[in-house]
């Protein structure tokens, strides 16, 4: 054997036992990636559920006033969970569909929540929407009932994911809001009456806990309310973007006996909230929420939304005010909840509703164009046209809340067809001022109305949806008034979007912070994961994952 045949057989020896130590230097690592994760012990499941829903709150105004706020409110459910700082709604929603939403993980079109009052026509009256119609005019709050929730909600699944054995309560300002955050098989829910100021509860919702029977005997809200009063937390210079007017002249609202509507105004006010969130820290307390080993939860429904009763169409202070002592309210929910099951145990979680519209028309000298739409003119002059056209008749039933409703009983004994008469309404309405858009409900269920027509049939209710929906043109109001002064005190339409926060505080989160436009669908099954509980049965979107 030559050199050249010495030197090709060790080269060949020498890349053969480098190829062999490769493949035995790759094959433990290949080995070592296909190998399954080991599996850990899960972190035990949440005792306590504690969710407050918050009429009004956006997260602009708490980033803005964060410096001014304690560690344990809204400053901990930042720095330690997850914000959501823009939760949508959609289109046309108020604070009672908006919690609906929250609650069952999907919309009006499958909840049967479009909006707190709908139009019965049968009595032809605007009554709550979780109100039987047959008692329609008659009623009572104690006549409110889950029944028309047509899913189940947060509550019931967390009752149904321990066999009933957990716990379930809410507290509201308002009644509608309290049965829907209570659901169908909620243990109670309550509220604070209109006429007497005593904690009312739901014939659906039979338990009365104790922490709110012995505020009804002893120290009643009507023996206190002439002390009790709203007036600024803090040094005025202190709350920020004020223009300098205001910091010269401090709110103060007191509600004496002489008023007839004086528990609403107190319970529209910041220190109905506080008579809220004290209640609920008792039944934490003496209800020993979150205590045994399964699953109990408590609701909260308050309110920071533009004070009605303000003298000011600037209420821009009222409503920092109303929302620093939300933050003193939040952190007084900590304090309870770590005297009991202690944070670890624990999910709290913060959701802001829309707001109502507040916003007066702008003063004249300003030279904003403006209108006033009257519901009762409009009707009037609709069913003038329509008896032109198909002869003397009651042809429009009436108007609530963006709809006219036709009657569709002497359309059908007209042997008229209903989508034919819609188009002739539609054809009308689009020509009278300030009218921006007419969409019949045929073109909505089509989802042929409107720029974003998926998200407007969305939030549609057939069961409670007229014929025919009119957009009113921005800066318009919409009111049957006479007089100029009480025109001035009606609020003024606006087309701006509008998005709400959610903040989660858990165990298992870490802090972050999500910017982008979240579907407010996708909430319930959100909050149903981390509690390791099955979803709403309507909540058709997959939970965030964070």
């Amino acid at each position: 054997m030559n050199t050249r045949q010495i030197g090709t057989s060790l080269a060949c020896v020498l890349v053969a036992s480098m190829v062999t130590m490769g493949i035995a230097m790759l094959a433990p690592a290949t080995a070592s990636a296909a190998q399954p994760r080991v599996p850990h012990a899960p972190e035990p499941r949440p005792k306590l559920v504690v969710g407050i829903f918050v009429e009004g709150l956006t997260a602009d105004y708490v980033d803005l006033l964060r410096s001014g706020m304690g560690a344990d409110g809204f400053n901990r459910l930042i720095s330690q969970g997850v914000s959501i700082d823009n939760v949508d709604y959609g289109p046309g929603v108020d604070a009672t569909a908006a919690t609906a939403i929250l609650v069952s993980g999907t919309a009006p079109g499958v909840n049967g929540i479009p909006s707190a009052r709908v139009w019965d026509t049968t009595s032809r009256l605007d009554i709550p929407v979780l109100l039987d119609p047959s008692k329609a005019g008659r009623y009572t709050d104690a006549d409110l009932t889950a029944t028309p929730i047509k899913v189940s909600t947060l509550a019931d699944e967390v009752r149904i994911a321990d066999g009933g054995l957990g716990a379930v309560h809410s507290i509201a300002l308002d009644p509608q809001t309290a049965i829907i955050l209570a659901g169908h098989a909620g243990n109670s829910a309550a509220w604070i009456s209109d006429t007497d100021g005593k904690w009312t509860r739901s014939s659906s919702h039979p338990d009365m806990p104790s922490a709110l029977s012995r505020r009804n005997v002893g120290l009643t809200l009507a023996s206190r309310l002439d002390t009790l009063s709203w007036q600024p937390l803090k040094a005025l210079d202190t709350y920020p973007d004020l223009p300098a007017y205001k910091k010269t002249y401090p709110f103060r609202y007191t509600f004496p006996a002489r008023l007839a509507d004086r528990f609403t105004q107190f319970k529209a006010s910041a220190a109905g909230n506080h008579e809220i969130v004290a209640a609920a820290a008792d039944y934490i307390s003496t209800l020993r929420l979150g205590s045994r080993d399964f699953t109990d939860m408590i609701s909260l429904g308050l309110d920071v939304s533009p004070y009605p009763y303000s003298t000011d169409a600037d209420n821009r202070l009222e409503r920092m005010d109303a929302i620093l002592r939300l933050d003193a309210d939040i952190a007084q929910i900590v304090k309870a909840i770590e005297a009991g099951p202690g944070m670890a145990n624990t999910l709290l979680f913060v959701a802001g509703t829309p707001a109502p519209p507040s916003v007066r028309r702008d003063d004249d000298r300003w030279g904003v164009p403006s209108g006033q739409f009257s519901p009762r003119k409009a009707t009037s002059l609709l069913n003038m046209y329509l008896m032109a056209l198909h002869g003397n008749g009651e042809w429009v039933s009436g108007y609530h809340n963006g709809f006219f409703f036709l009657n569709r009983r002497l359309i059908k004994e007209r042997d008229l067809g209903e989508a034919a008469i819609r188009a002739e309404a539609a054809e009308f309405l689009a020509r009278m001022s300030g009218v921006a858009d007419v969409y019949t409900i045929d073109d909505i269920l089509a989802r042929r109305a409107g720029d974003t027509p998926m998200a407007i049939q969305r939030n549609i209710s057939p069961e409670h949806a007229g014929d025919l929906m009119v957009r009113v043109s921005p800066g318009w109001v919409i009111s049957d008034s006479e007089t100029s002064d009480e025109l001035a005190q009606q609020p003024v339409v606006r087309w701006a979007a509008t998005t709400s926060p959610v903040y989660i505080l858990a165990p298992t989160l870490s802090a972050t912070e999500i910017v982008e436009t979240i579907d407010a669908r996708a909430i319930a099954p959100t909050v149903a994961r981390l509690l390791r509980i099955r979803s709403p049965n309507g909540a058709a979107l997959p939970p965030l994952m964070f």
